[in-house]
């Protein structure tokens, strides 16, 4: 069967900044990406059906007759079995939210349209059942995610010799690390949840680790660093201060002290050293974060929330964030006090960043972890530049 995993327009619109510049089935929670876990619940490599834009630099694989994945829902064996046994003219859904559905390709020329599911015949899938809806999902889901996810990889792990000299490590959950991964004269903290320890990862002298958390493939946590639970450091991250329940897509740094909690950071991004991010206001009230399907300043419903922060965005030394800040693709914050609460994309200090100059940055950054900045990576930020920037010029001159 081709699988497709589908962007539902509602929930990416509700998920941006992170779905500016990647498909929703590859924002990653627990070890794992979205896509990952369906491929593997699945038992085969799906593609993508996503913006246009976006699809042009993420294939969508599409065949003759598809299987279609709201991809904002996490992969389990009971949802996957669901999904499978579908007849060809149903639809399964889950409180008023379609999960999947077949289509042929020539119904999917202009995307997924609604008629798709008209005429169909209903199943409730009425098991257990998780979904990406919003930023704040994603940390919020972390924790527990880790656990899950290494349910399903650990035949391909090791709990033994993985420690190094000098490794403490106490509590009634496992250590599991693949094949490279370096331990040296750390504590490791197992009495809340499971640590996994990527493929050539590295924690280094002196770092407080508490589980869960995943440290992905290439990634370092450097000496001294003091990591709660609940954190996914994505693959090729540096990471040191205090941080807490926090999720960095991949190829991220924050290699300097200071605090960064319930948050989320995109690929590519870079805080400056001394950077700080509030999770908790002073009033001790639910938090409010900027929503780009709303165009305001929405209820998260939590009392903890800190920085969500955008691809190739990057912080100035001694940036402080205030609680829910939002930060959208290809910044440059720096600012005497707090910025603002909202930030748009390619803002550098209070003025506009050139793309341009954004594409001849992110080319100099992939180089720095043996990637390619292609043209087609190119063209993905240069039209989030028309989507944002060229919004707000022409907002401006109505004005």
């Amino acid at each position: 069967m081709n699988y497709l995993l589908c962007d539902e327009p509602s929930v990416r619109q509700q998920l941006l900044p992170f779905t500016f510049t990647r498909p929703v089935a590859l924002l990653r929670v627990g070890i794992t990406t979205l896509q990952q876990k369906w491929n593997f619940f699945l038992g085969e490599d799906s593609g993508f059906i996503t913006e246009a834009y976006l699809q042009k630099r993420f294939a969508n694989r599409m065949a003759g007759q598809n299987l279609l994945v709201n991809a904002s829902f996490i992969a389990n064996r009971e949802l996957a079995d669901a999904i499978k046994a579908l007849p060809q003219n149903g639809v399964l859904t889950y409180q008023g939210q379609w999960i999947a559905f077949y289509a042929k390709a020539e119904q999917l020329v202009n995307g997924i349209d609604c008629t798709c599911l008209s005429g169909r015949e209903e199943t409730e899938y009425t098991g257990s059942c998780l979904q990406i809806r919003h930023p704040w999902d994603i940390f919020s889901l972390n924790g527990k995610q880790i656990g899950e996810d290494l349910a399903c990889l650990d035949k391909n792990l090791s709990c033994a010799d993985w420690k190094g000299e000098g490794v403490v490590q106490y509590g009634e959950y496992p250590v599991f690390a693949e094949e490279g991964a370096k331990v040296l004269h750390a504590i490791i903290d197992t009495t809340q949840g499971p640590v996994y320890i990527g493929r050539n990862a590295c924690i280094m002298p002196g770092s407080l680790i508490q589980g869960p958390l995943a440290l992905c493939e290439g990634s370092l946590i450097k000496m001294g660093s003091k990591i709660y639970g609940g954190n996914t450091f994505g693959p090729y991250c540096k990471v040191a201060g205090e941080v807490e329940n926090t999720v960095m897509i991949g190829y991220s740094n924050k290699a300097h002290d200071g605090f960064l909690g319930d948050a989320v950071l995109g690929e590519w991004c870079n805080l400056g050293a001394g950077t700080n991010s509030s999770n908790l206001k002073n009033d001790y009230s639910p938090v409010r974060v900027w929503s780009y399907a709303e165009e305001r300043f929405v209820k998260t419903g939590l009392q903890f929330c800190g920085l969500l922060m955008g691809d190739h965005s990057k912080s100035a030394i001694g940036t402080q964030f205030n609680t829910g800040t939002v930060v959208g693709v290809g910044c440059n914050v720096f600012a005497a006090g707090f910025p603002k609460n909202f930030i748009p994309s390619f803002t550098w200090g209070k003025e506009t960043y050139r793309v341009e100059r954004a594409i001849d940055t992110a080319k100099i950054v992939y180089a720095r972890r043996n990637r390619t900045f292609t043209e087609a990576d190119a063209q993905v930020l240069r039209e989030v530049f028309q989507q944002t920037v060229g919004n707000r010029i022409r907002n401006e001159i109505e004005d």
